[in-house]
């Protein structure tokens, strides 16, 4: 595996970056502790996020969309004019074919179908082949969230998915490597991306070695644990992929 993608995370909520933990949403606060800016707007977090390193993906996580309480459609339109050059891995709670194609057509990146959001595989098996489609298999504990077939049928997963662990996200548990290695086996033609739990260098090295093309990071970044040299440490150089 050529590179290994470094994704930072912002969680959107109420117009403001907020500080994701557990998966309790009702509880996420502003985010209020940060080495990279003191103020929780999410330009300011991106600029942040960028003088630490020159990412090329973001990942936009829409809570207010996803919740089904509003939406942060207009925002993102903003950030993209900002940040022109930054990639967008957007989940804004798709479940319907003409959001989605509509997200598709604005240009504004790369839509994340999550599978908490998802009822049954229709969107699935209609966007499997769409370029900037990325599935997220979300997972809360040892249970799968959204529609079970999905997890089911790795056939239909497009070539990008990330293995979302919810319980990990911001409490420094280390990722779910157990998982990672189960979904890998499942579906070994596919570019793997972690997400939830990453507490430093070693759990980067971790998921290099077991094959994963990239992984999603916040809280580690935020708390400075994972500074400039780290990142660049763990982005350069090759590693072979691994079951």
């Amino acid at each position: 595996m050529a590179g290994f993608e470094l994704i930072p995370v912002i969680d959107l909520m109420g117009g403001m970056v907020v500080h994701a933990r557990a998966g309790e949403r009702d509880a996420y606060r502003p985010l209020a502790h940060s080495v990279l800016t003191t103020s929780p707007e999410p330009a300011a977090v991106i600029r942040g996020l960028l003088d630490l390193h020159p990412f090329r993906t973001l990942y936009i996580a829409d809570l207010d969309a996803i919740r089904k309480q509003g939406d942060h459609k207009a925002l993102i339109r903003e950030l993209k004019v900002l940040f022109p050059d930054l990639r967008f891995w957007v989940d804004a709670g798709f479940a319907g074919e003409c959001t989605c194609r509509r997200f598709l057509a604005a240009g504004l990146g790369d839509l994340v179908l999550g599978s908490e959001s998802q009822s049954d595989l229709r969107l699935l098996e209609i966007l499997r082949d769409e370029p900037g489609l990325v599935l997220s298999l979300d997972f809360m504990g040892d249970r799968p969230l959204g529609v079970p077939a999905l997890f089911d049928t790795p056939e239909l997963w497009p070539e990008r998915v990330i293995v979302m662990t919810l319980a990990r996200v911001g409490v420094g548990a280390g990722p779910d490597l157990e998982r990672l290695r189960a979904v890998r086996a499942r579906a070994p033609g596919k570019r793997i991306y972690a997400a939830g739990g990453v507490r430093g260098t070693e759990d980067l090295a971790n998921l290099r070695a077991l094959g994963c093309e990239g992984v999603l990071l916040a809280s580690a970044l935020h708390d400075g644990r994972l500074g400039r040299a780290e990142l660049a440490s763990a982005q350069g150089g090759t590693t072979e992929c691994q079951s």
